[in-house]
């Protein structure tokens, strides 16, 4: 195996998903400002995201739209009158 090619500060960091709550235990070089306990009671670096694979559309299957202006009536209004 090649010396030095691998990253410094590799150790085991806490990802928690802000959206859900999910917590995963991964080796990590992501810098972190907080620490937090595991479920083995130690004592690890916590790195927090706001989505994850148990939060992410795409991996629950529960996409949705966001339409906060009413984009897609107006859209649809539109096609409408064409095709008329």
């Amino acid at each position: 195996m090649k010396k030095e090619i691998h990253p410094k500060g590799y150790r085991p960091v806490i990802f928690h998903d802000n959206s859900n709550g999910t917590r995963y235990l991964i080796s990590s070089v992501v810098a972190t400002k907080e620490t937090d306990t595991w479920e083995d009671g130690k004592q690890y670096p916590l790195y927090r995201v706001e989505i994850s694979s148990t939060s992410h559309p795409f991996y629950t299957g529960q996409e949705s739209v966001m339409d906060t202006a009413g984009r897609i009536d107006k859209f649809k209004a539109r096609q409408a009158k064409k095709k008329a």
